[in-house]
């Protein structure tokens, strides 16, 4: 579970409603005409622009992206260099049962077909395919995303000049001055608040999320490739390891070292 993104979320909500709260009234942010105009318009917007398939498939994909935490490129590290002591020792075929107990995925679909004794630029053309289309993925959710984000504000003001409108035509009658305005403000209220409360921060968290899965692929990918070839655990490791940052390489080593002492 990704806590920064529910942290975040529930945050940003918690404290306009504080703020809402300590000036006034929460009904007084509450106008049914107003929820109408910006989230049901936001919503048959987005179906109207996309594939109605896709547009339910965001659901999986939000939810990935709140729920789901990328697995620790470390622990790969220690998960490929543990695969590859035991290659060099076994040989392949004794990976066999490591791939059936292997819960990546993805990892298991790498190592059946490295010990199924696949081509290494068939098995590299394949898992890479897969990475691909990940990435198809997990961009046209970002761009759904990234459209609400868009459209909410324009809803948003759509409502507003709905509610000018009825306000303007209602001059000569001030009891419906006060309903035309309470739209006009609150569509552009709430307009803003789902763009930039859900949308686009759910947009730049899913394509974080989708750089960090990508990466454990793309090692998970050298690794295999590294332990077909028969390269020694140690140069697995440091294949691996150059997709970590310095600071992140420094403190593997200095756990290693610590372990080992």
């Amino acid at each position: 579970m990704d806590f920064a993104t529910i942290i975040g979320l529930l945050g940003a909500s918690g404290m306009i409603v504080w703020a809402i709260s300590t000036g006034g009234n929460l009904n007084m942010f509450y106008d049914g005409a107003a929820i109408a105009i910006v989230f049901g318009g936001t919503s048959m917007a987005i179906m109207g622009n996309y594939p109605i398939k896709r547009v339910i498939g965001m659901a999986s994909i939000v939810k990935k992206t709140i729920l789901f935490s990328s697995e620790d490129p470390t622990s790969v590290i220690e998960k490929m260099v543990h695969y590859a002591e035991r290659a060099r020792k076994e040989g392949m075929l004794a990976l066999e049962e490591d791939s059936e107990n292997e819960t990546d995925l993805f990892l298991r679909k790498g190592l059946r077909l490295a010990v199924d004794g696949t081509d290494p630029s068939l098995l590299e053309k394949i898992l890479f395919t897969d990475i691909n289309q990940q990435i198809t993925r997990h961009k046209e959710g970002k761009q759904i995303l990234e459209a609400g984000g868009n459209f909410a504000p324009a809803f948003g003001m759509i409502g507003t000049l709905v509610g000018l409108i009825q306000m303007l035509s209602g001059l000569d009658d001030p009891s419906t001055i006060g309903a035309g305005m309470a739209v006009a403000l609150l569509t552009t209220f709430y307009g803003a608040v789902l763009a930039n409360v859900f949308f686009l921060p759910l947009a730049g968290k899913l394509e974080t999320r989708s750089r960090d899965e990508i990466m454990i692929r793309e090692m998970i990918i050298d690794g295999i490739m590294a332990i077909q070839t028969g390269d020694s655990p140690r140069i697995v490791e440091e294949k691996l390891k150059s997709f970590l940052s310095p600071s992140s390489q420094l403190k593997l080593d200095s756990e290693k070292e610590e372990d080992a002492a």
